[in-house]
């Protein structure tokens, strides 16, 4: 007599597991995002301009420099700046964005415009509205 084995191997899985980790990351991304805020009181201007930026270089009056949200020192700026164009889509009408906190000193500002200009690209100083 003959007996047959019926041992069939089931190829599912639960996808119960696989949404409480979409789950968790989800609310790990909601939260991180929004403990990341930068508070800086910026000058003031009655322009009404809005343009799109490239790269932002952020200057606190502590002396801290942040190129695209990274540490940097102005010194490093124009190897940054030339190496993050070099890459990019937009060389032509690349444009620059100097986010510098009121206190900050202008010689400051006037360096990293300067660094825009040796390569042939556009600087905007962020504002806030007036009050």
């Amino acid at each position: 007599m003959a007996v047959k084995k019926r041992n069939k191997v089931s190829a599912e899985f639960s996808m119960s597991s696989l949404t409480d980790i979409i789950f968790l990351l989800l609310i790990f991304f909601m939260l991180t995002s929004s403990m990341i805020q930068i508070n800086i009181e910026l000058p003031e201007s009655s322009s009404k301009t809005v343009a799109p930026t490239d790269y932002t270089v952020m200057m606190t009056k502590d002396g801290q420099v942040k190129f695209n949200g990274k540490e940097a020192r102005i010194r490093d700026l124009k190897g940054l700046i030339t190496a993050a164009n070099a890459v990019a889509t937009n060389k032509e009408y690349a444009t620059v964005a100097i986010v510098a906190e009121k206190g900050v000193p202008w010689k400051k500002v006037n360096d990293v415009m300067a660094i825009a200009s040796s390569l042939k690209m556009r600087a905007i100083i962020a504002t806030q509205p007036q009050k």
